[in-house]
């Protein structure tokens, strides 16, 4: 009996930003997709199949590009893949309401000899607009294949996989596909209008360019791509210049591109952009009817209030307080729910051993990895609801919007203006906030922003502040003092990311080019894929690595027991337990816990780097205490609880706080939070933050730079304090 073997097509999805090429490579993939970072470099992108009968497609969605001059990480992969990856054939998707823009990423594509498929996105907009286009007449000058779609509506799709695969076999890539359709949509009509021409259309440049375009090509070593690089190396391109690997070509080359540049009137690469453009702007002759005067769209009405010199920013602010609403208040119930499961099932676990064993594999088991995973997983809603909440934002076109609303501002201080969005999220977690930098085109404002972005004072803090403010502060000073501790982190993120710009992250300023789509509606599907890929991603990377990490905090704060005869520490005992001196004779078994810590690993390093943070006010109780919160910040509240004897701190929260009043002053408790705002951030915070910047020496910056930094702030505060007056301990 005859096998059917499966036939591979290789497709590049390509375009520019806002043109809808996601949807489009959605609507194809549907779950059957995954993502990950392009080899070597941090840029993310998607992989995707479809099938049709015994063709697969896989698919690569590309990140979005105006041109394949890349400016940045992301224009450059999207180039070298498309260079380097030789895909089967390349989608490209163009915004049919903006045309002569989109077509010029479409005409280098057509340069570099790759087998395309023009996909018309969004054709209803460019309707709406008046806007006319013929399909035949814009296949037959460009000669490829050109397919109306709506990619927010599904419409097209299957016009676009047929086209896809009739270009695979005019490729020669597979064979012909059997019962395969030559023209079995309106989107396949324009095939016909291809084999007129005879080939794809090229750019040409006038003699005088040509000249030095042909004497470069005699050159460079032959490839399909060779005209496309000779031009841009014509322009100065200095990465495909450094892609050279002759130095006698790479000085024959620069010589003659050097020469051209001294007898040209304009500079070399604008003079090629602008023939560029003269060329499509004859494609588009005959091709695009726009209509006698100007329409005024809706995206226009809408813009006139959503992008006002006044009203802008409001609009703004208020839209991000119901992404936040949305993101963490109707999140926490479900957090709760998921809260209470982990709960139940620690108590099912711990039901398998005797009441108060002390078993070391329970221990493991229950504060370990149910506690560990737990501590993960409990975030989850809020990842995807901000992730429903961004999706909706950026596919509805606001986010386009929002960033130049507040781009005057953040640029101020260093930041982008769509870094606003991530720090407006870090007031809840850090976690969501670091992963919602992928809104950054900019690897350098993306690093940026995610070394300030734990300066936002997140929820997990705010145990520590409910259990020392009270504790410290009298009601009328409570609230000022909350608010002094979110603004302290407020003005040090924004000096933080000033402070980086100038120094380690110099360099010209990314220039803030985009353009603005229209207003559209969103697809359930897209929404629903973008948030399962968001939550998948999160309990596959940061949830593996917390919980490797929560496992080994807790063999530090359980190994090694004491001894029978261990005597406890001078002024260890601060109970009213009170009479024992060695480990054998304690009858407590709050005192028994807090001795039992002590002498764990987190307890000596506690007393170790006691000296280090006695200029700060604090004791060893504190530091060991501050090492527990590595885990996360609430961990700190619990382990106070510990050291001070005084069993769960929920539950014993005003005793907690008279033994906290009794050993240290508000200055001390000031600090205390002061430190545990800016100080190293949670594991959690570090596990993504080593994912989203692709490097495990920027986590490592983050944690030991902001610690510094708490450092330095809580010396001057509590010393100044002192001379001021206001107590230490």
């Amino acid at each position: 009996m005859a096998t059917t073997l499966e036939k591979t097509i290789n497709v590049a999805v390509a375009g520019n930003p806002n043109s809808g090429k996601t949807t489009i490579f959605n609507n194809l993939t549907g779950a059957r997709q995954r993502v990950g970072n392009y080899p070597g470099v941090t840029v993310e992108w998607k992989k995707g199949t479809h099938r049709r009968g015994d063709i697969k497609l896989d698919l690569i969605d590309l990140p979005g590009t105006y041109s394949l001059t890349a400016f940045s990480e992301e224009e450059l992969v999207a180039r070298d893949y498309l260079l380097n990856s030789s895909p089967d054939v390349v989608v490209n998707v163009v915004d049919a309401s903006n045309l002569e823009r989109n077509l010029f990423l479409t005409t280098e594509l057509l340069e570099i000899g790759c087998p395309l498929v023009l996909v018309l996105n969004m054709t209803d907009v460019a309707r709406d607009r008046g806007l006319g286009i013929d399909i035949a007449r814009l296949a037959e000058k460009l000669g490829v294949p050109v397919v109306p779609a709506i990619g927010n509506k599904g419409v097209g799709m299957d016009e676009v996989v047929e086209a896809v695969m009739q270009v695979a076999v005019s490729q020669a890539s597979l064979p012909g596909p059997a019962g395969l359709c030559r023209e079995s949509g309106p989107g396949l009509a324009s095939l016909a209008a291809v084999e007129k021409r005879g080939g794809p259309a090229r750019v040409h440049y006038g003699s005088e360019v040509e000249k030095v375009i042909r004497e470069i090509e005699h050159i460079l070593p032959e490839s399909d791509s060779r005209r496309w690089q000779a031009v841009k190396l014509v322009a100065g391109d200095d990465k495909v210049i450094d892609q050279m690997v002759a130095p006698g070509a790479r000085e024959a080359v620069t010589g003659l591109a050097a020469r051209f540049a001294d007898s040209s009137i304009d500079e070399p690469d604008i003079l090629l952009a602008r023939l560029r453009y003269e060329f499509i702007s004859g494609i588009c002759q005959g091709v695009l009817r726009a209509p006698a005067s100007d329409l005024i769209t809706t995206s226009d009405r809408i813009d006139r209030i959503a992008m006002h010199p006044v009203w802008g920013v409001p609009i703004f602010l208020t839209l991000m307080y119901m992404v936040f609403t949305l993101t963490f208040s109707l999140g926490n119930p479900l957090m709760d729910l998921i809260d209470i499961g982990f709960g139940k099932l620690s108590g099912l676990v711990s039901g398998l051993w005797t009441l108060g064993s002390t078993s070391p594999l329970r221990s493991l088991i229950v504060d370990g990895i149910i506690g560990g995973v737990g501590g993960v997983i409990v975030f989850l809603p809020n990842i995807v609801l901000l992730f429903m909440a961004i999706a909706i934002l950026e596919g509805t076109g606001y986010m386009a919007r929002a960033a130049f609303v507040m781009d005057r501002f953040m640029s101020k201080v260093g930041l982008h203006g769509k870094s606003f969005i991530p720090l407006l999220i870090g007031f809840g977690c850090t976690v969501p906030a670091i992963m919602a930098t992928r809104t950054l085109e900019s690897r350098r404002d993306r690093l940026i922003t995610m070394m300030v972005l734990p300066l936002m004072s997140c929820g997990a803090r705010l145990p520590i502040y409910a259990l020392l403010i009270p504790a410290f502060f009298p009601a009328r000073l409570q609230g000022p003092a909350l608010w002094l501790i979110y603004v302290t982190g407020i003005l040090l993120a924004l000096g933080g990311a000033h402070f980086l710009r100038a120094t380690l992250f110099r360099g010209e300023t990314t220039p803030f080019l985009m353009e603005l789509p229209p207003y559209r509606m969103p697809t359930a599907g897209s929404l629903l894929v973008q948030m399962w890929t968001r939550a998948w991603l999160y309990l596959k990377k940061a949830g593996t690595v917390i919980l490797g990490a929560a496992i080994i905090l807790w063999f530090l704060t359980y190994y090694p027991k004491p001894s029978a005869d261990y005597v406890l520490p001078a002024g260890f005992d601060n109970t009213t337990a009170a009479e024992a001196t060695k480990f054998s004779e304690i009858t407590d078994p709050n005192v028994e816990q807090a001795a039992e810590l002590s002498y764990s690993i987190a307890g000596r390093v506690g007393r170790l780097i006691e000296p280090a943070i006695a200029p700060l006010g604090f004791d060893w109780r504190i530091g060991t205490a501050l090492v527990g919160a590595i885990a996360a910040k609430e961990v700190f509240v619990a382990q106070m609880g510990i050291v001070f004897a005084v069993g769960e701190a929920d539950e014993t929260s005003d005793q907690l706080r008279a033994q906290l009043r009794h050993r240290y002053s508000p200055l001390i408790g000031f600090c205390i939070m002061l430190f545990a705002l800016i100080s190293t951030p949670c594991i959690a915070t570090f596990a993504i933050t080593r994912q989203e910047a692709g490097s495990i020496k920027w986590a490592f910056a983050q944690t030991f730079g902001l610690t510094a930094l708490a450092w330095v702030v809580t010396f001057l505060v509590y010393q100044g304090g002192l001379l001021l007056g206001l107590g230490g301990a």
